[in-house]
């Protein structure tokens, strides 16, 4: 998988790597050739006391290395270059198909998971592509160079190569077959503490409320230790391999020491030749080294391109279809016909049979007890879920066949949980309608009941809104969420439990406002309040996935028990006969 991404996402790189290898090979040669140069002017220059030599061959010295370092410098910055770019690109792919997932795909690699693929592991990716950029490419050629201008030097100490190389890769190996397992488990683990710290922070209030701060911690320090202990065992292994490799390069450099003398003294090596012979072992182990430094960055890497390649490779369960419909005769209707929907895995379906329809000028009604199906009914019209049976048809065409765009632009959703963005209040009522006046924002907000409070913000619009809308209340929150809604102009409201946080007053002037603005609209709407839905045109009544009653308040009360224990539960006598 690793390959995979690093060859589709860098292709449009190709040039900036081509110019890196061309210039890190033009920098290792001229690392390769000073240590020659020296090893001249320590037998030709200074031997015979040639001091013009000496100068000649210095000045040769300083241009080569005043053009490794440019060549060095040039590479290091066009290799950045291109693993930024990879990070730029495989974070924005991975963002496209995570907006793309469905509520299924979503709740399967969980939100903390996603934010750890889309960040920590890019940039594992992305730091790997950085450092073979600046070392990698630069090891195979310096231990190559090395090899052969060692051997130029002198051959007879070739065996020391011979036996300290393999030695330094065997131990590497070794090192590397036990950090594998070691990163695979530490990613699992950030993605465990990302998922208790963003339970913590958002439902901080809850654990203030009952008083669990001391369970938390406790909770996440389990998390936090175990994601140390691994880092540790994977920080041991990095340790030890560092020191054995210097081991490995000093033992040599004595070798070389003791065995040069030894050809020095017998006349079949000269001081120079030993000098250049020993530098040159040192730039092959140091390359060696450089490749384990990049070794030991592969392996997880790799495990961080896996989990992002699972994610691009991971194919949305609601698919547009291969020919959409981008256009259609009817306008605001809603009609669903024998839909069954059921969960992966789970061993009853959550909706069964479920038949109506719902046209423009009506206020359709659903209704029944938590568990019911009734968010997961509503969230099938959007496609955030397809039916795994039946049909869901929105303007008389089924929404597997809709234009995503075209279904989305017809439908205006309130949330049962309704989310606003950091920003400002007109940020996020415009957020379906970008070009919407301010004209409109303020109708919008007194439709919704919610021009007073904004009012006496002291920004207006333009207040200040945090992630989440945590700084409003949350009767607030979902009335500028329908404001939201209503500043688009639908032909299809979707309300999920969007009255849930107001008082009985306020429910009652904002539904009685809305009727004007939604006359020519089908509404549907969701609630676990009687009082919210007593005008709808027809009320569905579900009950465990099935639908136990349809028609208007009066029919229901004397056709369908269910409703009738449901009213009699939240209304007097009196208030159910009105």
């Amino acid at each position: 998988m690793l390959i995979r991404l690093l060859r589709a996402y860098l292709r449009p790189y190709a040039r900036w790597l081509l110019l890196v290898i061309v210039l890190q090979l033009l920098g290792t040669i001229a690392s390769l050739y000073l240590p020659n140069l020296n090893a001249d002017i320590i037998d030709t220059g200074i031997a015979t006391g040639d001091t013009g030599f000496i100068l000649r061959m210095g000045g040769w010295m300083l241009l080569i290395s005043l053009a490794q370092i440019a060549c060095s410098v040039a590479a290091t910055y066009y290799g950045s270059q291109a693993a930024m770019c990879l990070g730029r690109d495989l974070r924005a792919a991975v963002f496209r198909r995570v907006s793309e997932f469905s509520g299924r795909e979503v709740a399967r690699f969980g939100a903390p998971s996603l934010i750890t693929r889309s960040t920590n592991d890019v940039q594992q990716v992305q730091m790997l592509v950085a450092v073979t950029c600046t070392m990698m490419i630069t090891a195979p050629i310096m231990c190559i160079g090395g090899i052969v201008m060692a051997l130029h030097e002198d051959s007879g100490l070739s065996w020391l190569m011979g036996v300290s190389v393999p030695l330094l890769a065997l131990v590497i190996g070794l090192v590397i077959q036990r950090m594998v397992p070691q990163f695979r488990l530490m990613q699992t683990r950030i993605d465990v503490v990302n998922r208790i710290l963003r339970e913590q922070i958002g439902g901080i209030r809850v654990v203030r409320a009952f008083v669990r701060e001391p369970v938390e911690t406790r909770r996440f320090g389990t998390a936090n230790v175990e994601l140390t202990d691994t880092a540790l065992r994977s920080g041991r292994l990095m340790a030890l391999m560092f020191p054995a490799v210097i081991l490995i390069l000093n033992v040599s450099s004595a070798a070389v020491m003791w065995f040069g003398a030894l050809r020095i003294d017998s006349g079949a090596m000269q001081i120079g030749a030993l000098t250049a012979f020993l530098v040159y072992l040192t730039q092959i182990l140091m390359s060696v080294m450089m490749a384990t430094f990049m070794l030991m960055m592969i392996p997880r890497a790799a495990v961080c391109a896996d989990r992002i390649g699972e994610v691009l490779d991971t194919q949305s369960s609601v698919a547009p279809a291969a020919h959409p419909v981008r256009s259609v005769s009817a306008r605001a209707q809603v009609e669903f016909r024998n839909v069954r929907f059921q969960y992966p895995g789970a061993a009853d379906p959550v909706l069964r049979d479920v038949s109506f329809r719902v046209t423009a000028g009506e206020t359709f009604a659903i209704i029944g007890s938590t568990g019911a199906g009734k968010t997961t009914l509503v969230s099938l019209i959007p496609r955030l879920f397809d039916a795994t049976q039946g049909a869901v048809l929105v303007d008389g065409v089924d929404v597997r066949r809709l234009d995503p765009d075209l279904l989305w632009t017809r439908i205006g959703l309130v949330p049962q949980r309704p989310y606003l963005f950091s920003g400002t209040v007109a940020s996020n009522l415009r957020y379906g309608k970008p070009d919407a006046t301010d004209e409109e924002l303020w109708e919008a907000l007194k439709v919704a009941q919610a021009r007073d409070f904004v009012r006496a913000m002291s920004a207006g619009l333009e207040a200040p809104i945090a992630q989440g809308g945590t700084n409003v209340s949350g009767g607030q929150r979902q009335r500028l969420a329908i404001a939201r809604a209503l500043v688009r102009k639908p032909e299809i409201y979707l309300f999920d439990e969007s009255f849930s946080a107001l008082d009985l007053g306020t429910d009652a002037r904002l539904r009685a406002a809305l009727q004007p603005v939604t006359r020519d609209a089908a509404v549907v709407i969701v609630a676990q309040r009687v009082s919210t839905i007593l005008g709808a045109d027809q009320i569905l009544v579900l009950d465990g996935g099935a639908v136990v009653g349809l028609g208007q308040h009066a029919e229901l009360l004397r056709s369908c028990p269910t409703y009738a224990e449901i009213v009699e539960s939240q209304l007097s006598a009196e208030e159910a006969a009105a």
